[in-house]
């Protein structure tokens, strides 16, 4: 079916009434279908979760304070505060309120949704605040006073666009900008292309333009080091999704670092790091994708190119994470999809390495690392989950002494519950690792919810999630978690294995899980059920379109499908070097292969599927699922479609909003799958 001759080609329209209309229709009949008593049960208990106090409040320190953003069932929208030292380590924290945006939405009449702040250092008395309507990409910033707790009147502020505003200097007198400046200063992808320097005092007009991108390139963005002695100003170009180049804006001239395009460059104090996609072969040595390399940064600048290899990748092991702190890196690795953490110390021109020790990890539970002040202490934040393990924060000295801030109370019963790793076979051979969590009474050929991503280099590894586990593995269901190639669970070689013409690979490992998951008599394909979402989502349109046979129900949230014309929606064009670009015929051969709005047949066996999205979602058109759904339903198939008004690409702006949307994807799936 050509562009030109779709019939659901309105459907794009994102706020028309037309299509507004039709949303609200489809939602009418989803909560007709799905609002039993037991989904109206599952929300207040997922809810109930969301805004519990047992949370923990997670925090980052700036200056003497502890700041941290809170939703609650009193503060939908929420808090940004903060404490003290002594106050959050008592376990029962004092919090000073800073904004309440519930408070500020009311008065300024905008569904505001929090999205960050930059305190500016060393003086801690200034912030920029991001704000976004509704959860979308797109957001404000505007300068806020600390002390007066106000938006400061004349200070500086962004209008509502994609991109963003930080501080460029330590005095708060100027920011760098890179957001819309007018015509042809956005990128084909919808990102800044333009960095400027904007003095206090003066109008946004007459910022100054310290980098203008090239007009194809994704995402053009600048930052400013603060750290005392290494104060350097830095411009980002995304060229494309995996290929950038970092320069240094220094005396007022630009000074690109001369690395491969495809690796990733950070500099830290006296380092420039930089870690490979791709093999490379500075001088005489070569070093391999996956690599962490180091180099004294002004010897580098000089011409130097000295490396010494911080990280060596191997056939199952690969870098997860790098924290800095204000003498070391920690590296978080995965080996097999499981965590460990290393500690990397420069030390007389060397490195010296060991392990960081952290107690009550379970075997398969993830661990993340940050920093609490990067510039002047190296504690870091350690915080530990796995699928039956609640999420724990401990605060670990640069001593390795640990201490136990926070742990989640058990917010379901895990006894008798259990988690494996097993490994099924895709149809090229190779090996493809997944979690599997089972009920505490297993049942024969049980109800099975089987979840993955596949995209962008992103792993998915074990969490805590209570939602999942009450509407799931509480009821008797079995979850399963699919390492499947196209994420980074083994490096950039496993995320560059299902690359544009590669992707099939991506859904034939999904389905070899599937198909092993039967094999080994847990599920049945009647009583196996899917989810996923984004990248996820295009994975379940796949999985209904080519693999129908392996499912008995598909939930596809906020999905890309129709890959004809991705790249003209949003923030399309900013994934063609993921899934290739169909304007080029060559490519578009190869690309509606996976193209599950042009693979969609009439008169097939396609399971259940329920699609959700956003009217908010400024990243993927929530004209995806509406085409879809619509296709779909014209054809006579079993579709349930629900879009949330705000949201976002998230799905949801605020706790009950998540609640909801939660309830209603487990009731769908185990209505169809779980009886």
């Amino acid at each position: 079916m050509g562009v030109m001759t779709d019939p659901y080609l309105w459907l794009e329209d994102v706020e028309g009434e037309a299509q507004l209309a039709w949303a609200r229709e489809r939602n009418d009949e989803a909560m007709r279908a799905l609002g039993t008593e037991r989904y109206r049960e599952l929300e207040a208990d997922i809810r109930a979760v969301l805004d519990s106090d047992e949370r923990i409040p997670e925090v980052v320190q700036r200056g003497e304070h502890l700041y941290n953003f809170w939703r609650d069932a009193d503060h939908e929208r929420g808090l940004w505060r903060r404490t003290t030292w002594e106050s959050y380590l008592s376990g029962e924290p004092e919090w000073d309120v800073i904004i309440d945006v519930d408070a500020l939405a009311d008065d300024e009449g905008v569904s505001w949704v929090w999205d960050g702040a930059e305190v500016l250092y060393p003086n801690r008395t200034k912030a920029l605040i991001s704000l976004s309507r509704g959860g979308a990409d797109a957001s404000t910033e505007r300068e806020f006073d600390l002390e007066s707790r106000t938006f400061v009147d004349g200070g500086f502020v962004r209008p509502e666009s994609k991109g963003a505003m930080t501080w460029a200097d330590t005095t708060g007198d100027e920011v760098l900008v890179f957001t819309d400046f007018g015509e042809g200063s956005m990128t084909p992808s919808g990102y800044p292309r333009i960095v400027k320097r904007w003095r206090r005092g003066t109008p946004l007009e007459e910022a100054v333009t310290l980098y203008e991108g090239e007009a194809d390139d994704m995402y053009i963005g600048g930052y400013f080091d603060h750290t005392p002695g290494y104060e350097r100003a830095f411009i980002s170009r995304a060229i494309t999704f995996y290929t950038n180049q970092l320069i240094e804006v220094r005396g007022g001239e630009l000074h690109p670092l001369e690395l491969p395009d495809s690796a990733e460059a950070f500099v830290w104090r006296d380092w420039l790091l930089v870690q490979l996609r791709d093999d490379w072969q500075p001088g005489e040595e070569t070093f391999a994708a996956g690599s962490l390399l180091a180099v004294d940064y002004e010897q580098f600048i000089a011409g130097g190119r000295d490396f010494v290899e911080v990280f060596t990748p191997t056939a199952t092991a690969s870098i997860a994470g790098l924290t800095a702190t204000a003498s070391r890196l920690l590296l978080t690795l995965l080996d097999d999809v499981r965590n460990r953490v290393v500690v990397a110390t420069p030390a007389d021109g060397r490195w010296v390495f060991s392990d960081l020790e952290i107690d009550g990890v379970g075997e398969f539970d993830t661990i993340s690392v940050r920093a609490v002040d990067a510039i002047d202490s190296d504690d870091v934040w350690v915080t530990t989950a796995g699928f039956l393990t609640p999420t724990t924060l401990m605060h670990v000295t640069a001593d390795g002494a640990s201490t136990t801030v926070r742990q989640l109370p058990a917010f379901f019963d895990a006894t008798g519950m259990s988690v494996a790793q097993h490994f099924a076979t895709s149809d090229d051979g190779t090996r493809i690792p997944y979690f599997l969590v089972s009920p505490a009474s297993v049942p024969s050929d049980g109800p099975t919810l089987l979840s993955g991503y596949g995209g962008f280099e992103v792993p998915r590894l074990p969490s805590y999630s209570p939602a999942m586990a009450r509407a799931w593995l509480s009821r008797g269901g079995t979850y399963v978690l699919a390492n499947i190639r196209g994420g980074g669970e083994y490096g950039p070689a496993w995320h560059q294995a299902a690359l544009k013409q590669h992707r099939h690979r991506a859904y034939e490992d999904f389905a070899a899980v599937a198909r092993d998951l039967v094999d080994r008599g847990i599920t049945t394909r009647e009583r196996l059920g899917t989810q996923g979402g984004s990248n996820g989502g295009l994975l379940m349109g796949n999985m209904l379109t080519q693999y129908a046979d392996l499912f008995g129900a598909i939930v596809c949230q906020v999905p890309l499908l129709d890959m004809q014309r991705y790249s003209h929606l949003l923030a399309g064009a900013s994934w063609m070097a993921e899934y290739g670009d169909p304007d080029v015929p060559e490519e578009w051969e190869f690309i509606r292969t996976f193209s599950p709005y042009h693979l969609a047949k009439p008169d097939q066996d396609y399971p259940p599927v329920l699609f959700t999205t956003s009217t908010r979602d400024d990243r993927v058109h929530p004209g995806h699922a509406r085409k879809m759904a619509e296709k779909l339903r014209d054809w006579g198939y079993d579709v349930t479609y629900f879009e949330n008004i705000e949201g976002g690409h998230g799905g949801a702006a605020t706790n009950a909003q998540a609640a909801m949307m939660q309830a209603l994807s487990f009731e769908f799936l185990w209505q169809r799958v779980g009886r």
